[in-house]
């Protein structure tokens, strides 16, 4: 079974494989160049991981590549913050991006930096916040059939939608940051229950408790159960 993430984001693509595990041959968008790239302009978490998926498995169904079965998986995440009415959101990864009018990415240091700022003078009980994960799940229809109706589970993407798996992780921003990896918030995000940051605990813990983790528990459930009815 091919998983093809529908990122070039070398550390989410680590994350997704360690916590989804072995079994699947994955590939990625690196592996695809010339693959369509979505705008994501949707509301929410969900409806951007379900544009990012759809897109790429119809790409995938006109290539006539597969050999075997085949899953795009999608996901878009991101932070959100109660002090400031949810947001970054899912601007979480063009937040400073965007005081500029861009829509592009902005660098780790520039979000965490707007971050701060925005912050300054919230006591701690305020600054409460969560990681939020959306993971969409579109099965490539054979080349043949790409024009069929979707299955009602939405596991064939001509005309329908993927699945979705989502998660959380509760916390709280610092007002500085502390540790040296992960990416993104990770340095100023405690999850609740620790006292390290997501980017002092380590991948090994990580792993377990964070958004992406939680979400793709349940879609490794989904897999599993998919595998006993075959």
């Amino acid at each position: 079974m091919i998983v093809v993430i529908a990122t070039r984001n070398k550390h989410k693509v680590e994350e997704i494989r360690a916590c989804l595990g072995e079994g699947f041959d994955y590939l990625t968008l690196r592996d695809f160049p010339n693959a369509p790239v979505p705008v994501e302009d949707q509301p929410t978490f969900a409806g951007n991981a379900t544009k990012k998926a759809s897109l790429l498995a119809r790409w995938l169904a006109e290539q006539r590549l597969q050999s075997q079965t085949v899953f795009v998986l999608a996901d878009d995440s991101g932070l959100e913050v109660d002090a400031l009415g949810g947001a970054p959101g899912v601007n979480s990864a063009r937040f400073a991006a965007l005081d500029r009018g861009g829509q592009s990415n902005s660098t780790d240091a520039e979000n965490n930096t707007k971050l701060l700022r925005l912050l300054v003078g919230v006591p701690p009980d305020r600054r409460t916040a969560r990681f939020r994960c959306a993971i969409a799940l579109a099965r490539v229809a054979p080349a043949s059939r790409a024009g069929d109706e979707s299955e009602p589970s939405g596991t064939r993407v001509a005309r329908g939608e993927p699945l979705i798996f989502e998660g959380t992780c509760e916390g709280r921003i610092l007002e500085s940051p502390r540790g040296t990896a992960g990416f993104g918030y990770d340095p100023l995000f405690l999850p609740d229950g620790h006292a390290q940051t997501f980017a002092e605990l380590g991948d090994e813990v990580k792993n377990k408790i964070s958004h992406r983790a939680r979400a793709l528990a349940k879609l490794r459930r989904w897999f599993a159960e998919q595998r006993r009815h075959d």
